[in-house]
Formats: C-alpha cells, sequence, structure tokens
C-alpha cells in the first residue's frame, strides 16, 4: 500500500509505483495527472484519488483488470471513458463533484431544522464525511440522530454532494429515514435530522482489513439461516432498485453499511460514495452493473455465514448462480437489480 494522502503533491512521475502494488491512496492533494505508468500495476485492487485536479484518466489504466474500487470523485474529468466499465471486477466506485458529473435538481421543499431547537447527546457513530450524535428537539422533546458533515475532502468526495444524494434518496423501508436539514450552525457546517435507529440494530459486517483490502470482515458469531440471507439481500436489492429508479449509483455496497436487528429486519444508509448519474445516458446499463458485482460479493458474504446443515442443495444452486450472474466478467450481461429481484423472489 502507498499513501499519500492531503500533501499538496501536484506531479506523479512516471515509473514510481511498484508493479506489485494494491491499494493506492493519493487523495486531497493537487495532482493535475494520473501517470500512465499506472496500466503497469495489473494487481492494483485499491485506488482513492479524490479531491485533485485530474482531467482525464489514461487509458492505459484500463490494463488494471483486478481494480475493484476506485475513487474519483471531486477532480476536474470532463468523461468517464468507457473502458472503465469494462474492467471485469470493477465493483465499487465514486465519480461525483466532477465537471462530468449529472447534476439534478434536489428537493429545495425539505424540511429545515434550527440548530439550536436541538440538544446533542452521546456520540452514536463517525465515519469519514461526518460525525453522528443522538439529539432531541427542545421545543417537542422528540428524539432522533443527527449527522454533521466535516466539511473537508474524504476519500468518497465532497461533504456537500453526499447531503445532496441522502435528501434525494426518497423514502423506502430498509433506508435510514432523513427528516431533513440543519440551519444556522454556529460554524456554518451542514448536518442531517435523521429517525433514531433502534440500538437493536448492528452492523452486518466491519470494513475491510489491510489484509482484505476490498472485502469486509465479520465477527465470527455472525451466522444466519438461509432464510435470514433471502430475506437480507430482498432488502438490499429493493433499496437498490428504488436508487437506481432515480439515477443514484450508491457506489459503497458493503454490509459494514448495513444495520440489521435479531429478525433480521435492514436498514441501508451511509451514501459517501454515491453520485448522480443521467438514466438517459449511454453509460447508465454499465454503471448499475458495476455495482450489480458489489452486491454479488454481499451474496458471497452472506453465504459464507450461514450455518452449513441450515442450506439445502436447491437453495445452494440457486444462490452460486445468482451470484455468478451478479459477477460475470462480461460486465454488460450482468443482472440489473429489478432482475435481480426477480430471481430472488422465485427463490
Amino acid at each position: 500500500m502507498i499513501s499519500f494522502k492531503s500533501n499538496q503533491i501536484h506531479t506523479v512521475p512516471e515509473n514510481v509505483f511498484p508493479s506489485m502494488l494494491k491499494w493506492l491512496i493519493l487523495t486531497n492533494n493537487k495532482i493535475e495527472k494520473t501517470p500512465k505508468s499506472i496500466g503497469d500495476c495489473l494487481f492494483l485492487q485499491k485506488g482513492t484519488i479524490a479531491g485533485n485536479q485530474i482531467k482525464e484518466l489514461p487509458s492505459e489504466m484500463s490494463n488494471c483488470v483486478n481494480l475493484e474500487l476506485l475513487r474519483i470523485s471531486a477532480n476536474k474529468l470532463q468523461s468517464i471513458p468507457n473502458w472503465l466499465f469494462e474492467l471485469p471486477k470493477l465493483s465499487w466506485i465514486a465519480f461525483g463533484g466532477n465537471p462530468v458529473s449529472h447534476q439534478t435538481e434536489t428537493n429545495t421543499n425539505f424540511d429545515s431544522f434550527d440548530w439550536n431547537d436541538f440538544g446533542l447527546k452521546e456520540i452514536l457513530g463517525e465515519n469519514g464525511s461526518g460525525l453522528i450524535s443522538k439529539t432531541s428537539r427542545k421545543s417537542k422533546k422528540e428524539k432522533a440522530a443527527i449527522k454533521i458533515f466535516k466539511g473537508s475532502m474524504t476519500c468518497d468526495g465532497l461533504p456537500e454532494d453526499k447531503m445532496k444524494i441522502s435528501i434525494s434518496t426518497g423514502f423506502q423501508e430498509n433506508l435510514i429515514q432523513i427528516l431533513g436539514k440543519i440551519k444556522n450552525h454556529p460554524k456554518k457546517k451542514d448536518g442531517l435530522i435523521m429517525k433514531l435507529t433502534s440500538p437493536t440494530f448492528t452492523n452486518l459486517g466491519n470494513p475491510p482489513s489491510l489484509e482484505t483490502c476490498t472485502r469486509d470482515v465479520f465477527d465470527e458469531k455472525v451466522v444466519f439461516n438461509q432464510r435470514e440471507i433471502l430475506k437480507i439481500a430482498k432488502s438490499i436489492a429493493s433499496v437498490c432498485a428504488q436508487l437506481y429508479s432515480k439515477g443514484i449509483n450508491h457506489g459503497d455496497l458493503y454490509a459494514h453499511n448495513i444495520l440489521i436487528n435479531k429478525t433480521p429486519d435492514c436498514l441501508f444508509g451511509d451514501f459517501g460514495a454515491t453520485p448522480f448519474y443521467d438514466i438517459n445516458s449511454n453509460i447508465s446499463h454499465n454503471i448499475e452493473r458495476v455495482e450489480s458485482r458489489a452486491f454479488g460479493c454481499l451474496l458471497e458474504d452472506l453465504l459464507s455465514l450461514v450455518i452449513v446443515n441450515e442450506m439445502n442443495n436447491q437453495f445452494l444452486n440457486k444462490w452460486q448462480k445468482l451470484i455468478t450472474d451478479c459477477t460475470t466478467k462480461d460486465v454488460k450481461s450482468r443482472l440489473s437489480f429489478n432482475e435481480i429481484l426477480e430471481e430472488l423472489n422465485a427463490f
């Protein structure tokens, strides 16, 4: 792994990357050009170069056939190259905040809440984009959660883009519900008021480790039966189908962004890597199929958590076929999320 985050680097010379490089982090610098020699990094799995001045990606990068995660948000990209959506393993991508990014109108009628009407309580969680705390509304004594965006560049992109996406997702029973945005923050920071999640919900998985690089890790005690993993899969596929109907690509479809309880009911959130895209564009078909592979990886992870004697052969065969249909090397031939839902409903 090579990491030079936030170092004001403006130039990356050719032939500086070792050929065995797996993970590259150059977030929040002043880089204007990605060296062509990055195409020699055939083992590269994870690249985060968000928050730079990059105008185009070198075509040589199409040789990075093992690339699975790419963060190119908040650059100066004028176009998204077609070869990017031909990479056989690409699963998680963020490209918002570029000139090429699709601009959409957000809901201007979204409720605004005065910061001074809320009292912060204990911290519930923190991620790259912001801090989430428990809160209560002083005037009505309503409990909720509040997320204050850090207002700085993250590996996924700009906080303001994440805010717009969160507002635009709409209601869905498996999405963490957004109630409104805040105004009059003393430091002029953006924030969202969200429905308070029951403490019975916990993270389905944990973020990737240095060893796993792009794949989540799970606690040894986490086990499911086949009925439970089917319910989780249907819930997340339903959310993704709604997002894609609105031209929203999540970009970070991982178990560590999914909350579950013992039932298991699911809640999906954290739109840190999420860009808008034009559903009528030439690349819209392929954007969804890239995320289909991420969903296939999630299915594979869920399958590994099933108690052996809880799985019958018929279910196993259907599950493995669906994984294959979501992760095939030919991006264009993968299933859409509506097609995935049809398959799951037929199990």
